[in-house]
């Protein structure tokens, strides 16, 4: 019956493609197939939206959860339950697992991991190294394949592509975007002596400085120029890297973190210690002003968290011998909604970096947008409710986030995926629906 839904979100204002509209949302077969008042229509399941905010559904294009080899940290129910429990809808997870992830096998292992656990839809990135160069092109178009993500610069894992050639042989197999971990692993290995026999962690931004970003910036988008190949530069943290961004954005795209948008050093190391220390490092006051106005110009493209948890044991170890990381996929959004609060950005301004940015950048099908015959993806927050973020409500493995203490304005309330519930006021629903996530390049394919 075209009056009968299986899912009616009731009385919310939505976050349609022509703005903020006060309009209930019906749900037909996972897909958003009607708007407007139906109150007289028949529904399986309501959802009571009044007084919140119904966003198209948030998309974080940059987690580790650790699945295969470091489980003990993070794994794929763990890490998808905390996005979930986010708001997040929708996730792509990185390759440095162990075994790294660099071939078809190897993301079908993480998909047949993923079914029956993930509470989220997802999708996985190969990793480039030197030995898989010639299969990539093949990997990246197999469904539930995220694209190909090169680490330029060592960080944490095995996966290093550094030198010119073979960086050119990788953007030169395939056609989808690429995601790129730019730091310079010459500049990285030259500058180790700053602290290899120990130092404060406020040395972290000044080992791995804002010429180690802007070097591998600047290298690895003359390579994209030269072979042609789209890019996306991950993480970005410094205010060097800006202008050279917003000047290749024909070919380029651009992400920034939570983290980097929030913390600040000196402050960050003082307080939080090695639980500060990330790659690329947070700087200082400068540099994260540089990138909230590459938010305000439009530069940024859309906005991740990079969570990537290790046990308190592991971050509380001498530096530099602590792990690089910090948890996030939990607290995108509620922080996203704090600096929307506070005035850094509007409201839309969150919509694009967190749902339809991620679609524009990867070719995402069906999602993106509330619209009909979308995926009915919906991050349903309050706008104006105050909680403190505490360790307790942290749902990662590791059991700890930097944001730990902090009170924010804008909370999730409930998660909708593909018209099914799977959050509502702190709490799982039901069990794991996740799927992977489909692209454009691939439908239709076997």
């Amino acid at each position: 019956m075209e009056n009968s839904f299986d899912l009616i979100v009731r009385g919310g204002t939505v976050w349609t493609v022509n703005g903020p509209t006060e309009t209930d949302i019906g749900v037909r077969g996972g897909r958003v197939a009607a708007f407007g008042d139906l109150r007289s229509a028949k529904t399986a399941q309501s959802l009571a939206a009044s007084g919140l905010t119904v966003l198209p559904g948030a998309i974080d294009t940059q987690v580790h959860f650790r699945e295969p080899g470091l489980t003990h940290k993070e794994d794929l129910e763990a890490g998808t339950a905390g996005a979930a429990l986010g708001g997040i809808t929708g996730i792509f997870e990185m390759p440095n697992t162990n075994p790294n992830t660099l071939d078809a096998a190897d993301i079908q292992d993480k998909l047949d991991r993923a079914k029956g656990r993930a509470w989220v839809d997802h999708a996985f990135f190969v990793g480039a190294s030197e030995e898989n160069v010639d299969t990539l092109a093949e990997t990246e178009l197999v469904p539930g394949c995220s694209g190909v993500k090169i680490f330029m610069g060592s960080s944490t894992g095995s996966l290093l592509v550094a030198e010119d050639d073979s960086l050119e042989r990788v953007l030169s197999h395939g056609r989808r975007r690429v995601a790129i971990h730019a730091e310079d692993e010459a500049r990285l290995r030259e500058r180790l002596a700053l602290v290899k026999g120990g130092a404060d962690p406020k040395m972290h931004p000044v080992w791995r400085d804002e010429e180690t970003a802007l070097r591998a910036t600047k290298r690895i988008i003359a390579l994209a120029r030269k072979t042609g190949r789209r890019i996306h530069i991950l993480h970005v943290s410094t205010a060097d890297e800006v202008p050279i961004l917003a000047a290749n954005k024909d070919l380029v795209t651009m992400e920034c973190l939570t983290h980097h948008l929030t913390f600040a050093a000196p402050e960050c190391y003082e307080r939080l210690g090695t639980f500060a220390q990330m790659n690329p490092p947070v700087r200082d006051a400068r540099h994260r002003e540089a990138l909230w106005q590459a938010v305000r110009d439009g530069v940024v493209d859309c906005i991740g968290s990079d969570h990537a948890p290790h046990t308190k044991e592991e971050k509380a170890k001498p530096y530099p011998q602590s792990p690089s990381g910090m948890p996030g996929v939990q607290t995108l959004l509620p922080i996203m909604l704090d600096h929307m609060n506070a005035g850094r950005l509007t409201l839309q301004r969150v919509v694009d970096l967190t749902s339809a940015g991620p679609a524009r950048i990867f070719n995402i099908a069906g999602k993106g947008r509330i619209a009909l015959g979308y995926d009915a993806d919906f991050s349903i927050v309050d706008l104006k409710a105050k909680r403190e973020i505490t360790n307790d409500w942290i749902r990662t493995k590791c059991g700890w986030t930097p944001y730990a203490g902090m009170t924010v304005t804008g909370w999730p309330k409930a998660t909708v995926i593909r018209g099914n519930i799977v959050m509502r006021e702190d709490e799982l629903l039901e069990k794991p629906i996740g799927q992977p996530v489909r692209f454009m390049e691939t439908l239709g394919r076997a």
